[in-house]
């Protein structure tokens, strides 16, 4: 991230807030909009933050949460680094649990005016219904994991699901690639399968779709409307154990308008400036640089 004799600032500092703003100013972009951030209950992110503490096994190694804190510090450290709007990225992993996420990200968002709502599905009974309610509320975007919930997302129950989404225009980023670790139903294949029964659905590929990189490229270069997020993608962290090819770098710049910043806030570790500095090393340029930090998230939102 730095050299040995750097010493990082501080998470919540001033300091480190002044490292992610001297990145992103100069490129002469209003702000930056981080499409993969999460907010959740409090019970929830607790499990979450404990897994992580616990090296669980869809890890594998250890795991520090750089930005742990109180739920409105955290929102104010966005805003003190230059975020206009991120998500509140909530995930069911089992029955009778999207319903219930869904109910406190509306107020979520009701009460922080820079979240764009999300919401998220899950193949069981009711899952059309409760997902015409997120779209009537207002959500911006949806959000699914398919290796923490152990499910396909071409299983027949949400196969109504992908249709109201696709009918409503709305994004959904999914969690579908192998990393860190392969679930059942992880790769390329039942997104592909997804995709054929429904081609316009709008898609973004969490960590451009780790590990299986050039796969989810495809699918992106394939269909109009899928992208990829760039979270903790090319980043030391990432790269030490599921390195991006190279060679396909040139094809990562040329689809430079379907491609997102994400950064996994909070959970990441390692400070938020360094996911944009592993953007900025790979020398794509300036004018990708802008289209992912800031301009695509706009144009896909609503907000330029």
């Amino acid at each position: 991230m730095c050299p040995d004799d750097v010493v990082e600032p501080a998470p919540f500092s001033p300091e480190d807030a002044a490292r992610v703003r001297a990145l992103w100013e100069p490129l002469g972009v209003s702000n930056l909009i981080d499409v993969h951030t999460h907010f959740m209950p409090r019970n929830v992110l607790d499990k979450v933050w404990a897994y992580f503490d616990s090296a669980g096994p869809l890890l594998g190694r250890e795991w520090p949460i750089t930005y742990r804190a109180d739920e409105q510090l955290r929102v104010d450290t966005l805003g003190a680094f230059g975020v206009r709007a991120f998500t509140s990225m909530i995930y069911a992993h089992k029955t009778d649990m999207a319903a219930w996420l869904n109910a406190w990200a509306v107020d979520f968002a009701a009460n922080q005016p820079h979240c764009l709502h999300t919401s998220t599905f899950y193949p069981e009974p009711g899952a059309v219904d409760y997902t015409r309610a997120a779209i009537e509320a207002g959500t911006r975007i949806f959000k699914v994991h398919v290796q923490v919930g152990d499910f396909s997302p071409a299983d027949p129950l949400l196969d109504d699901v992908w249709g109201v989404v696709e009918d409503s225009g709305l994004p959904v980023m999914i969690h579908c690639g192998s990393g860190p670790a392969p679930g059942r139903f992880t790769g390329p294949g039942p997104v592909a399968e997804v995709l054929k029964r429904h081609p316009d659905l709008r898609l973004i590929i969490a960590h451009m779709g780790t590990t299986e990189y050039v796969e989810f490229l495809e699918l992106a270069e394939r269909y109009e409307n899928v992208g990829l997020d760039t979270t903790m993608s090319f980043t030391d962290f990432a790269e030490s154990g599921a390195p991006y090819p190279r060679a396909a770098l040139p094809r990562v710049k040329a689809l430079g308008d379907k491609v997102f910043w994400g950064s996994d806030y909070p959970n990441i570790p390692y400070p938020y400036a360094h996911g944009i500095e592993s953007l900025i090393r790979l020398d794509l340029g300036d004018d990708w640089l802008r289209k992912v930090l800031y301009e695509n998230a706009a144009a896909l939102f609503g907000l330029a």
